[in-house]
């Protein structure tokens, strides 16, 4: 007798921790095979962001469980995807399968079923890692690429000039927020603001010339940022990097956000690319945005 084939089911609160070992082991997989020449070995996801992790995930649980589905066979789960609808936008949160169940169709039937929570979308987003199988995958569901950067390093504090016009936020600024959101992205962030200001800090600009904000993890790192105006996004960019660690990650940036660039080589930060922006019925990235890996 054969064994049962793989069964694609909706997520439960009890598979989210398993799905954050899964993720973990599965992108710790990918960075093993995209390592390059001088690259560090790559690590597990840190337990902090492992608690964050299981957190987001619980939280869309709550938001979107029809966007959320597990691949399991007999020996427990081989793969999940988790995905949320924003007003008219789709997102992929999250999408692993087990390395040695790759190639199988369930990554094929794990992203058909996150992409019917999003049936009645016009847009569509994702971040994309530089896995060729995963890219293949996503091709086919009719999404385009456009390469992102990483700006990390020490930074130049010498170089940060004064920053003004920049408070710290609250749940107040939510509906100012929303309305950055559907400026830079097309759809407002709606109910994650609220797990973003309980995991992250929140900084605000609000202006007679402008608006934006940013999250700013609990080490001080860049999660998310967004602006009605390249000046406004600067400034944003500027805070985040005064107010956060000597040595630093600015992840997620496309060529459409050229300003951060600016800033980051002006902190004497050094830019390598790093996977993709995937979008499908959206003409171009997002602007002056830099968007957080899951919650895009």
């Amino acid at each position: 007798m054969s064994p049962a084939s793989p069964m694609v089911r909706p997520m439960r609160p009890d598979d989210v921790a398993t799905a954050e070992r899964l993720s973990a082991e599965a992108f710790l997989d990918v960075d093993r095979r995209m390592l390059r020449a001088g690259d560090p070995e790559p690590a597990l996801r840190p337990a902090t962001r492992a608690g964050d992790w299981r957190s987001r995930t619980e939280h869309l649980l709550r938001t979107d469980p029809g966007g959320c589905w597990v691949a399991e066979g007999e020996t427990g789960m081989l793969g999940f995807a988790t995905s949320l609808v924003r007003e008219t936008t789709w997102v992929l949160a999250t999408f692993a399968v087990r390395p040695e169940h790759q190639g199988q169709g369930l990554g094929r039937a794990l992203l058909g079923a996150a992409l019917h929570h999003g049936r009645g979308c016009l847009h569509g987003m994702l971040a994309a890692s530089d896995d060729p199988r995963a890219v293949r995958t996503y091709a086919a569901a009719g999404f385009s690429f456009h390469p992102q950067m990483t700006l990390e390093g020490t930074v130049d504090r010498s170089v940060i000039p004064v920053v003004s016009k920049v408070r710290e936020g609250s749940a107040g600024d939510t509906e100012l927020l929303d309305s950055v959101d559907r400026r830079a992205r097309g759809a407002a962030h709606g109910p994650d603001h609220a797990w973003m200001q309980d995991a992250w800090r929140l900084i605000v600009s609000d202006t007679s010339t402008g608006s934006g904000y940013a999250y700013l993890s609990g080490g001080g790192r860049l999660e998310l940022l967004a602006a009605t105006n390249r000046r406004t996004a600067t400034r944003m960019l500027w805070a985040a990097l005064a107010d956060g660690p000597a040595t630093t990650a600015v992840r997620h940036v496309t060529a459409a956000n050229a300003w951060a660039v600016e800033v980051g080589l002006a902190a004497r930060l050094a830019l390598r690319t790093e996977g993709y922006l995937a979008l499908r019925g959206v003409p171009r990235p997002p602007a002056p945005y830099v968007h957080h890996g899951a919650l895009l």
